[in-house]
């Protein structure tokens, strides 16, 4: 007998055998309509329901019992941190159950990546949680939504994808929340992770990890905002050429507890915003360095720097700096604690 004969095959899975996946909701260019089918901007993002977006992907019920759930409608430019706080409360809550395998996020592009670093540190459970999204509307001529909540709940409903921290699915590439940003305005292929890489592929459907983060997450955490309604308020400043304090001192008048400055280089920070900062930071304000730059580390430099007690962000973004910054003092105003947690997470 030919050896191959010898192979046995599994039949389908029935309802019963698959994967129970909870979808949850948030609006997005993936559920957003436009006017005609080659429209690709000025369209209006979150205006279908999570209902029409599952009726369009037939064959995910062939991959997992799927519920779907509306958690917000909106365009992810306006992204709230009461609609976060929701979020993680109702991941935290659907993944306690031991019935549910995994959750899938629609959401839109634009505040994806901080959504998923969020949820990276506050979700409680190494089971998948993944973020989707799509760069063309659902009324779009080749649009990208369907394909990539197809996979994104195939990897929801993966053994693979247990314990790989929150993960970003589009495009057949599979990222990690900590690592992943969006790179492009318009290209389908917005999503990487910039010097560090992605985690792995899509091929055929079929999710192939290739690496992992040596970073902290999910239920490895500290952080716990189940009791919370709002997060310290934590502002941005970007310098530039003539940069000086003002938007600083706005900050602070305004009610910042924290200030994450996105400096040029490796952080440097501008000689006429440097008062501003070492004012703020005396105020009781938490000073991180981190870099306009898009790539690489920001560690210890200058001794006057480190002398003023400012922190440093490693290789998160400014936006993702400000996630972790929010949530550290939540914990704690103890600077050497707050590196610390920069230096894990």
């Amino acid at each position: 007998m030919v050896a191959w004969l010898t192979c046995s095959f599994s039949p389908a899975a029935s309802a019963e055998e698959l994967p129970a996946i909870e979808i949850l909701a948030t609006g997005g260019t993936i559920a957003g309509t436009a006017a005609s089918d080659t429209q690709m901007t000025g369209y209006k993002a979150g205006a279908l329901g999570i209902d029409t977006l599952l009726q369009a992907v037939p064959a995910i019920h062939d991959i997992a019992v799927v519920h779907g759930e509306q958690i917000a409608n909106t365009g992810s430019e306006s992204m709230t941190t009461d609609i976060w706080l929701k979020l993680a409360t109702r991941c935290n809550a659907l993944l306690a159950n031991p019935n549910i395998k995994g959750i899938v996020i629609t959401h839109g592009t634009d505040t994806l990546e901080e959504t998923a670093y969020f949820l990276n540190l506050v979700v409680k459970s190494d089971k998948p949680v993944v973020l989707v999204g799509a760069m063309r509307p659902a009324t779009a001529i080749s649009a990208d939504g369907p394909v990539n909540l197809l996979n994104a709940v195939k990897l929801a409903a993966s053994p693979k994808a247990v314990g790989k921290g929150v993960l970003v699915a589009l495009n057949d590439e599979i990222n990690g929340a900590r690592d992943v940003t969006k790179t492009s305005t318009e290209n389908v292929a917005t999503f990487k992770s910039p010097e560090l890489g992605l985690l792995g592929y899509f091929a055929n459907g079929e999710p192939y990890f290739y690496k992992e983060t040596t970073r902290c997450h999910t239920k490895h955490t500290e952080f716990d905002v189940s009791g919370l309604t709002e997060l310290p308020r934590v502002d941005i400043i970007y310098t530039h050429v003539n940069d000086d304090r003002h938007l600083i001192d706005a900050a602070v008048h305004q009610g910042a507890k924290g200030i994450v400055y996105a400096g040029s280089g490796m952080g440097s920070i501008h000689k006429d915003a440097e008062p501003g900062l070492i004012d703020a930071q005396k105020a009781g304000v938490v000073i991180v360095r981190s870099s306009r730059v898009g790539n690489g580390m920001v560690v210890a430099s200058s001794a006057e720097w480190t002398a003023e007690h400012f922190l440093n962000g490693d290789t998160l973004n400014p936006q993702k700096a400000r996630i972790l910054l929010q949530l550290a003092l939540t914990k704690t105003q103890d600077l050497d604690e707050i590196q610390r947690m920069f230096d894990t997470y």
